[in-house]
């Protein structure tokens, strides 16, 4: 058995006789069938030992020639917090690895060397970009595969992205449209009841129904007693539905108060912010002379995934003069309606409010997207990059679609340049 801890380092092993890409060194004289390699995506789960347990003994079997087993990021290196996220899913990986060399240790004493030739790799990927939904992991698992010669992808019953319970079917689904042969692990899915302990405990149901009790009673009156039986069972409904969709980790000890105490500073940042820009917006209302100029905007933020991009986007919303359209990757897509907003926009003084309440005061002195040259303006006279109408609804950005136009060329020059 060859272990491998990192999957660039997959190689033949000692005594050559199986290749981490799953390819036999017998050939056709000898009779022998070749043997795939399979890649299990992994998260911690309730199923996660019983799927590794059952993918090597799939292998001891003669299914699988190497394993990999490989933990998609939902973040991008270099972000505030990414390194600590990053140690994290490696220790996952370190586990996952060990157990699977046990199980494999188990098999060859058991019966002889059942195990011997069966390569076990691991990798973290996805860290390059961000991720957003099922097609991105989709993309980042397959991109994989195809580089490591695998043909089976392997599914954790139980596995759930980013923490996310709504990504599982759809990655699924999106897994059925690619090459790859997909397989789920016959392993046993934890009952209704205990699916439902497993959601009404822990830190993530403990945080969402603090949080739903307390607007709760700031909507209603804490002094009532109705007020107490119904918030407590509406928080513990909400909590039970969407602890594990609101939060891509744990509430941890001092993360989370320190953010909670950031986020109160950031409350009356937010409202003097909406105060300013309503008064902008009402003046240009008002008075003819003043420039209106409606604009669909690009910018590129660098706050992270899950609640952080979330809090951005809003607050950018809730600031009149700009709307966020869409959040694709890394990029906000903003209509703006005059432009002052813009360029408040692109001076990114709320992304640098948001990258303090969630990563402390040295983010928040991160560059702006102004410094960064990370922002474009795609309508108007002085649009910098073309409307990526397409790319909106899911499809290939126009520009992308017809390479051979001059203009098409120039929007991916600046697409590249702005990147």
């Amino acid at each position: 058995m060859t272990d491998a801890d990192d999957a660039g380092d997959d190689s033949d092993d000692a005594d050559g006789s199986v290749a981490a890409d799953g390819v036999d060194d017998a050939d056709g004289d000898t009779g022998a069938e070749p043997r795939s390699t399979v890649v299990v995506p992994v998260e911690p789960s309730p199923t996660l030992r019983a799927t590794v347990a059952h993918v090597v003994e799939a292998a001891v079997g003669g299914e699988f020639s190497a394993i990999h087993f490989v933990e998609i990021a939902s973040w991008r290196d270099g972000d505030p917090g990414s390194d600590d996220r990053t140690a994290e899913a490696r220790r996952v990986l370190e586990r996952v690895v060990a157990w699977a060399e046990a199980d494999l240790d188990d098999a060859d004493g058991d019966t002889g060397d059942a195990g011997v030739g069966v390569t076990i790799a691991s990798a973290l990927i996805g860290g390059d970009e961000y991720l957003f939904g099922p097609d991105d992991y989709v993309e980042a698992l397959a991109e994989y595969a195809e580089e490591h010669g695998a043909d089976t992808v392997l599914l954790d019953p139980e596995y759930t992205p980013v923490g996310n319970t709504t990504l599982l079917q759809p990655l699924e689904f999106a897994l059925s449209n690619t090459p790859l042969t997909v397989q789920t692990a016959p392993v046993g899915r934890p009952t209704r009841p205990e699916r439902l302990r497993s959601e009404a405990t822990g830190v993530r149901f403990a945080a969402m129904f603090g949080l739903s009790l307390a607007f709760y009673f700031v909507l209603g009156d804490p002094l009532y007693w109705f007020d107490w039986v119904t918030g407590v069972a509406t928080a513990a409904i909400v909590s039970i539905t969407l602890s594990r969709i609101s939060f891509d980790a744990d509430p941890s000890i001092p993360r989370t108060p320190q953010r909670l105490v950031r986020g109160a500073i950031y409350i009356p940042v937010l409202l003097y912010e909406i105060i300013v820009a309503n008064l902008v917006v009402a003046r240009v209302i008002l008075d003819p002379r003043l420039p209106i100029e409606p604009t669909l905007n690009r910018v590129s933020v660098i706050v992270g995934s899950g609640l952080p991009v979330m809090t951005l986007a809003n607050s950018i919303t809730l600031t009149p003069g700009t709307l966020t359209v869409r959040a694709r990757d890394s990029d906000l897509y903003v209509h703006s309606l005059v432009p002052w907003a813009r360029e408040g926009l692109f001076d990114g003084s709320l992304e640098r409010w948001t990258r303090f309440v969630y990563y402390g005061r040295s983010a928040a002195r991160l560059p702006t997207p102004r410094e960064r040259g990370d922002h474009a303006i795609l309508q108007g006279p002085d649009a910098t990059e073309e409307l990526p109408i397409a790319a909106a609804d899911g499809g290939e950005p126009a520009a992308e679609a017809s390479p051979e136009s001059d203009i098409g060329e120039d929007a991916n020059d600046a697409e590249v340049s702005g990147e």
